[in-house]
């Protein structure tokens, strides 16, 4: 790998990484910490840090996962919110990115529209667009990393609810937050039932007349404390360093425990969330608001910071419904059973559209690449596609825990190839290990049906299998060998076989 560390627009890196989100900046962190000889670039469509976190600006957004395992290993977060908003988030990945000394290695406001990797020529070309001008810049590396999240950033999911056209009021999806959105002393209806609408309706209630949450099927809401008292606690006697990795390591065995107890005994756990729920709500809601058909974790569970929605709902400064939605009105919302929602504005919290590799097109040895044919080893490479990696965190807890040694292995993976003087590295598989499982089979989400043709494969046994489970992946990522008879390395001018590559 070349060692010099400073990157202009076209010059050849070691390493491009494409997104400046928590992903992106978690990568290039890790490369200047544990190899500062590592040359490299972010390129950026948007014009600042923070990828999600600077995209969504709606009422309350804030994490679903505590900050102390939504943060990063390397750097503590050392407020007591337990579930941070937005801004901090995004103050948060921005501060990291100064730290470390990464933002000046970042390309702004670029669109990558292809990666082509030549086997002849050993090395990436990434062709990006300036999105102020429109021209066209050209990348070379000699390893990519994509860190683009898993959602379209120009688009979310839409149903196409009749009588749309007919509405008079303001119809707007959380993606696409106005700036100027007046919605004090309106009459609001937010349509879903995820992280999105139980975080949007009790930031809007008390300013609107009313908040209506719409759910065609209810949701696991779990109350978690807004503030960590504990660390408080701990902060008065220790660093807050020790602090942070106390909390982090105590709140990912509590992760893992309830999803765990969630597979072994979903009865168990659904009387738990539902007993936590029944005890904020108070009598007069029905419980079937909060009654999932579904066992816990074949969805993610919602949860909300001291319980605020069940706090507006008792308090009736909200309300909630669970039915279908027949068409829109002129006013507002007619429901399968009859009944109508007045609104003067729509919410439609109805999720994300996936978008793998930011809509990029892939191309090896001339060769258009489909992910979705193609397994990941160890959730992290891409089989068959030489010299590549995604990072791709958890969905059943923080995103971050998986990006943290997602990129303490590629760090590794680099450093055997120079110890050893390869060039190039191929993750092989052989057939009988495929199955038609996405890497998110786990879940039963609709996001995650809808994306079943966009996301790859995995195998039926580990490399190849997501194990969405952090000690166990700590394990594979963190310590296991490099040397592994799926991967294939070479030092010289190699063309790989694109079997499976091509789509």
């Amino acid at each position: 790998m070349a060692t010099d560390s400073s990157a202009t627009t076209g010059q050849h890196v070691d390493v491009l990484i494409v997104g400046a989100g928590i992903s992106g900046i978690g990568a290039a962190c890790h490369l200047m910490r544990d190899r500062p000889g590592t040359s490299f670039t972010i390129l950026e469509r948007r014009e600042q840090i923070g990828g999600t976190w600077d995209l969504f600006r709606y009422p309350g957004v804030r994490s679903d996962s505590d900050m102390y395992t939504f943060g990063y290993d390397f750097r503590p977060w050392t407020e007591l919110k337990v579930l941070a908003d937005g801004p901090s988030i995004r103050e948060y990945v921005q501060a990291t990115a100064e730290e470390y000394r990464v933002r000046e290695r970042i390309r702004f406001g670029v669109r990558v529209v292809s990666a082509s990797w030549s086997t002849e020529d050993g090395r990436w070309t990434v062709e990006a667009i300036d999105e102020s001008d429109g021209s066209t810049h050209t990348y070379t590396s000699n390893f990519f990393v994509g860190c683009t999240g898993y959602y379209d950033y120009d688009q979310g999911y839409q149903p196409q609810f009749p009588g749309r056209e007919d509405f008079t009021g303001t119809f707007v999806h959380p993606q696409f937050w106005p700036e100027d959105l007046d919605y004090a002393g309106k009459k609001v209806v937010v349509i879903g039932s995820g992280a999105t609408a139980v975080t949007i309706v009790p930031a809007m209630a008390g300013v609107a007349s009313h908040v209506t949450m719409l759910q065609r099927s209810p949701t696991y809401v779990l109350s978690l404390p807004a503030l960590d008292k504990i660390s408080g606690q701990l902060k008065r006697v220790l660093p807050d360093k020790a602090v942070y990795h106390l909390a982090r390591g105590r709140n990912i065995l509590i992760q893992r425990a309830l999803y765990s107890g969630a597979r072994a005994m979903p009865n168990a756990v659904r009387s738990l969330i539902a007993s936590g729920a029944k005890s904020r709500i108070g009598p007069d809601i029905d419980m079937r608001h909060f009654t999932p058909k579904y066992d816990p974790w074949d969805q993610r569970l919602c949860v909300v910071p001291d319980g605020d929605l069940f706090r507006v709902l008792r308090e009736k400064k909200a309300s909630i419904v669970t039915d279908t939605i027949e068409r829109l009105t002129p006013t507002g919302i007619r429901l399968a059973s009859g009944a109508e929602l007045e609104a003067d504005i729509i919410v439609s919290a109805t999720g994300l559209k996936v978008q793998l590799l930011g809509g990029m097109q892939v191309v090896v040895d001339g060769s258009p690449v489909d992910p979705h044919d193609l397994m990941t080893y160890k959730g992290l490479l891409l089989e068959n596609v030489p010299n590549a990696a995604m990072i791709f965190g958890y969905t059943n807890a923080s995103w971050t825990l998986k990006v943290d040694i997602s990129c303490n292995y590629l760090c590794r993976l680099l450093d055997h190839m120079d110890r050893h003087g390869y060039t190039q590295v191929v993750p092989r598989a052989s057939s009988d290990v495929r199955t038609d499982e996405s890497i998110l089979a786990s879940l039963n989400s609709g996001y995650v049906h809808r994306a079943d043709a966009v996301l790859p494969r995995q195998g039926a046994e580990a490399p190849w299998k997501v194990l969405n489970n952090y000690l166990r992946d700590r394990v594979m990522l963190a310590r296991e060998p490099i040397d592994n008879p799926a991967l294939e390395f070479s030092r010289g001018v190699r063309r790989p076989d694109l079997t499976s590559v091509a789509s």
